[in-house]
């Protein structure tokens, strides 16, 4: 297949990249190069023949028209999107912009190029999501594919619309669409300033680790290798009209996760250690959801998917990794807003 990935220089979107171009797949990488994308994330498939960029923002009409005239993909796999709820919090608008405007825009590009080539059975559009559109839960209970949606911050907002959109393309115009709500990703080539990174580059650094509250707040962590499997496996099996939640089946409290990260990094970094010294508990982000579980049935059942690493297993490989490639880190943290605390309101 030949797939138009947006978003595909970001933290998720290259994820998809690397492993569509492992899998044989051609892959059309389109991307703005805004503050958090990187080329460097794709630069091991740079020079294969069945990769190629396009440097276009999804709310430019007349640039995605001409990216599907000159490609002619087979499938769309959007994932282009503003993602850090903090900035979302300060600035709302680039959300709405990109999240809302840039999804109708290129769901109107796909619809004209799909129908233009005659309606194509085989052709998709992949919808990735997150399930901080259901809003939050509480001790018990997990998501799933028919909870209410009731999004809390600016960022999920923009993403529940999104979703809609997606919905209604696929139910008024026939649009062949497919969506996915994935829970927290982490992993290699993770932007620095998400929970994870920042909490291994702050303690490499012999900083404060900050974390928000008491720490108590509950995600449900997935590999980013893991998700760009489960999205190759929706794209290529998953039933048209259909949504799919992908959660890592790993639940893990704020704190317990920064303790982890601590701990490996004890044991690869000693000169800093004990590193949860580091550990400072400041003002909580406004709105802060108290926990997200993703139940997994449908995925599990009908596409045969499962992650393949546990937490302790993924957050090894991701310290290693950024243990291994501080060249890359380093060059991202003079970008706007790295290091500093947002959303603060």
């Amino acid at each position: 297949m030949k797939l138009l990935v947006t978003g595909g220089a970001g933290f998720i979107g290259s994820a998809v990249v690397r492993l569509a171009v492992a899998q044989g797949h051609s892959v059309v990488n389109l991307d703005a190069l805004t503050y958090a994308a990187c080329l460097e994330n794709v630069a091991n498939v740079a020079d294969s023949p069945l990769y190629a960029f396009e440097q276009a923002d999804i709310c430019d009409r007349a640039a995605l028209d001409r990216v599907f005239a000159d490609h002619q993909p087979d499938a769309v796999m959007h994932l282009a999107a503003e993602s850090h709820v903090d900035r979302s919090i300060d600035g709302p608008g680039a959300f709405i912009q990109t999240n809302i405007t840039g999804t109708y825009t290129l769901l109107e590009a796909a619809r004209a190029y799909w129908q233009g080539a005659g309606k194509p059975d085989g052709f998709r559009f992949h919808h990735i999501s997150t399930d901080e559109v259901f809003g939050s839960l509480g001790p018990t209970g997990q998501f799933t594919e028919d909870t209410p949606y009731d999004p809390r911050s600016p960022y999920s907002a923009s993403k529940a619309a999104s979703d809609h959109l997606v919905r209604a393309w696929g139910e008024t115009y026939g649009l062949p669409v497919i969506m996915t709500n994935c829970s927290n990703n982490y992993g290699p080539f993770h932007f620095p300033e998400k929970l994870v990174p920042v909490v291994i580059l702050k303690a490499l650094a012999g900083q404060p680790i900050p974390v928000y509250g008491d720490g108590a707040n509950v995600r449900d962590w997935l590999f980013v290798e893991d998700h760009a499997d489960a999205l190759l496996t929706v794209l290529t099996k998953g039933a048209l009209g259909r949504s799919y939640n992908i959660g890592g089946e790993n639940e893990v409290s704020n704190l317990e996760l920064v303790k982890m990260i601590c701990a490996l990094l004890d044991d690869r970094h000693p000169s800093g250690a004990p590193h949860a010294d580091l550990i400072t508990f400041v003002t909580d982000r406004p709105g802060h959801d108290q926990r997200y579980a993703i139940d997994p049935t449908r995925i599990r059942t009908e596409l045969n998917w499962k992650p393949s690493v546990t937490v302790e297993e993924g957050l090894a490989r991701t310290v290693d990794w950024y243990l291994a490639n501080e060249d890359w880190w380093r060059a991202l943290q003079n970008r706007h807003g790295v290091g500093e605390r947002l959303g603060k309101a």
